[in-house]
Order: C-alpha cells, then structure tokens, then sequence
C-alpha cells in the first residue's frame, strides 16, 4: 500500500496566501485547509479561511473560522475585529459592539499602524450599536419615568449597566464611618436649609468684592505643616493659584474676617455645620485663578459634606464629583461627599472662580454618632501634643 506524501505546509500557506490576494477565495481555502487536516493551524491559518469564507459570501463559514482563529488566540485583533464585523453584518449588536470593544481596548497598547488606523472605524460602529442598544432599553422602560427626578437613581443604574458611567466609592484619606450612601453630588432639595443661604448671594458676593481688592487676604489653600513630612503632590503646597480666605479654620473663627463679611455667618445660621474642634467647621472662600486644575483627589472623611455657594463663575469652570461633571451656577448651592474621587478647574483665560465652601454633618449620622466622630478626631489630635510623641494623623 502507498501512503500518500505529506503536503508541504509551508508551500500550501505561501500558495493560499497568493489565492487570496489574487481573488482566488475557493482555491486559497483549499490550500489553507490542506494545513487544518494536518492539525498544524494557529490564528493566521483560520483567519485566512475567514478570510476566504468571507469573499464566498459564507458568513456561517466565516464565524466559524474565526472561533477557531479566537480559540488560537484571543487577543489577535484582527479575528477580533473581523468576527466584530461579522456579527455586524448579521444584525447582532450586543455581539458585535463586545468584540468592537474588545478590539478597541487591544488595538490602543499595539504599534501596529494597520491595525491602530482601524481604531477609530471601530469605536464609530462601537458607538452605533451602544445608541441602539441604548435607545432599545429606554423604550421598553417608558413606564418607569427615567426623565423624572425621582428616576434619578434609576437612570445612574441604567448607566452605569449601559458602561456610560463608572462606580466611585467613598475613600477618604483618613477616616471612614461605615453603612454611609455612597452618594457623589447630594440632592438639592434634601437641604430646605440653603434657601436662606442662597438668598444671601447678593450680599456675600459685595463682601468678597471688597475683600478681593486686597490681593494679600488670600493665602494658599494647600499649606505645609511644620511637623509634618511635605512632598508638594501636584505643585499644590503653596500655590496662591488655589487660595482661601477663612471666616473660620480648623474649627475656630477668624473674627477680623467674619467682621469683613458680616453677611455669611447670618446666612449659615440654620446649617448643620460639622463641629470637630480643632479640624471643623472649615468655612472659606475658594479662589481658583485662570488655568487651575485641582486634580483628582480624596478628602479626610466621609462623616461630612462639602456645600458650595457659587459667587464668581466664568465660562469654563467645572467640579467632578465621581462620575458626574457639573458646572457652577452663581447663586446656586449644591452639596457633594469629597471622599469621592473629586476634581475641578477653571479654564477661563481671564478671570477668577471663587466659591463660598463649608462643611456639614451627613444628615444619616445620629447625635450620638456625631459625637462620636468628633471625639475620636480629638483623641487623635491629642495624641503626642503634649508628650513628644509623633502623632498618628493630621
């Protein structure tokens, strides 16, 4: 009996590689498939077969290979984006946007310049079947009131699932109380309170004007402290391009500058300020000069919010609190947990952003939680003040 001579593998890859850019598809995927009966395919075989399967106008065949290149290699980003196209053509969009995501994500690390060009095709088709698949989800949940304020949560939810959204947590730098709503900015309305905060604005703004024309009344938000290590993260330590001016700081006030502003304190009456003696309430204007970027960061603890009241407000000014941007409205306050990864910036070219910022209690916290957290803070700042002993936080 004679046995049949092995095929020459290399030839058969050399011959169907010519087929297929010859536009000979049958004969390409015959030479291909000489390589397949020998068990000696990887990713490059069966993507020439795709390949071929595809100008046969055989999308079943063509997947098929491609399943074969992916179970070779799945990070090959060309069976990923041809199997992306593929399920493109035949109408699934879930399918097809998750391996237009996945190529996206792969091709961005690669130097390959063929590869890299396909990139922005990609993310267009990507971005097709996300709106689709978007616009599907609303229309089958119109009974749920998404558009409403009390679709809110929702609506972040729907986000979120939709990869529109990222999840921010609290992570303060120094303390956490736990069970606490992981919430970024806070719902307006929950503070009844800063109706007479903001019908104040008028006459807090002519206070800052005023205090303004004394260039020396603001100091540097960011200070280093003598006893303490300072790195001067982000160029911020000593920066007058992110500046304060107190009314009250690290829990005591500053009557020479509260007498300056008479209007604030009056219109703070009925807050829930955070009272930590020797840390808070902190209550400021925050000055941020043309081109500030305060970049990403965490505040010390997650017992309290952050209130602003915008007073001084030019184009190109924005807070990031989590995954929501938002732009400042003179006159209008809104409320946000800074141990949520947070940025802002003004880049107007010309002109000031100063906003009026104090701190509150989290509505969620008991008096005797409060309590609580304000001794524990003491605690820690008495520790080694008097003794010698290095202190365990600042």
């Amino acid at each position: 009996m004679t046995t049949a001579p092995a095929p020459d593998l290399q030839t058969a890859w050399r011959e169907g590689a010519q087929a297929l850019r010859e536009g000979r598809a049958a004969e390409a995927q015959a030479f291909f498939q000489q390589i397949t009966r020998a068990g000696q395919a990887n990713a490059a075989v069966w993507i020439g077969i795709a390949m071929a399967r595809r100008a046969l106008d055989d999308p079943p065949g063509e997947r098929i290979a491609l399943q074969e290149a992916l179970r070779h290699d799945p990070r090959d980003l060309r069976a990923l984006l041809m199997t992306a196209d593929n399920y493109a053509a035949g109408g699934d969009g879930r399918a097809a946007d998750a391996y237009y995501t996945a190529f996206v994500k792969l091709a961005e690390a690669t130097g390959d310049p063929a590869m890299r060009a396909e990139i922005p095709r990609a993310q267009a088709m990507r971005d097709r079947f996300t709106a689709a698949y978007d616009a599907h989800l609303h229309a089958a949940l119109t009974d749920h009131a998404l558009g409403e304020p009390q679709g809110r949560r929702m609506r972040q939810a729907l986000d979120l699932m939709l990869g529109k959204s990222e999840i921010y947590l609290q992570q303060p730098r120094h303390f956490y109380f736990p069970e606490l709503p992981n919430i970024g900015y806070a719902q307006r309305a929950d503070f009844p309170w800063l109706d007479r905060v903001e019908a104040a604005t008028d006459a807090i703004r002519a206070e800052l004007l005023q205090v303004l024309e004394e260039d020396a009344a603001f100091s540097p938000y960011v200070e280093a402290e003598p006893n303490r290590p300072s790195f001067n993260d982000n160029g911020m330590v000593g920066n007058p391009d992110w500046s304060a001016f107190y009314l009250w700081k690290a829990g005591a006030p500053v009557p020479e500058n509260i007498a300056r502003c008479p209007s604030v304190m009056p219109a703070l009456a009925e807050a829930p300020l955070c009272q930590i003696p020797g840390r808070t309430p902190s209550i400021h204007f925050s000055l941020l000069r043309p081109g500030m970027h305060i970049a990403p960061h965490h505040g010390f603890m997650n017992a309290r919010y952050i209130c602003h009241l915008p007073l001084i407000v030019p184009d190109g000014c924005a807070m990031r609190v989590g995954a929501e941007t938002r732009a400042w409205t003179e006159g209008q306050a809104c409320v946000f947990d800074d141990s949520v990864e947070h940025e802002a910036w003004n880049r107007n070219p010309d002109r000031l952003r100063v906003v009026l910022i104090f701190d509150i209690w989290r509505p969620e916290l008991t008096a005797a939680e409060r309590a609580f957290v304000s001794s524990v803070l003491q605690a820690v700042d008495a520790y080694g003040a008097d003794s010698g002993v290095a202190a365990l936080e600042s």
